[in-house]
């Protein structure tokens, strides 16, 4: 079993937190939306750490889509 490490996270004061999370030597970007109790999890596809790096990256200055 690959154990998964959550690198680096935003706030989870927000309704919407994001962490960039590795594993098996791949990593993705987590968003999890909290709305009135509820909890929706999505996940990008596994890439290499680099390239996961950039996109989080882009996604906290807002260039990301």
């Amino acid at each position: 079993m690959t154990r998964l490490r959550v690198i680096i996270w935003t706030c989870c004061c927000r309704a919407t937190l994001y962490e960039l999370c590795q594993t098996g030597g791949q990593a993705f970007i987590r968003r999890t939306l909290q709305l009135d109790g509820d909890r929706q999890v999505h996940e990008t596809y596994r890439r290499l750490i680099r390239q996961a790096e950039e996109v989080w990256r882009a996604l906290l200055s807002g260039e990301a889509r």
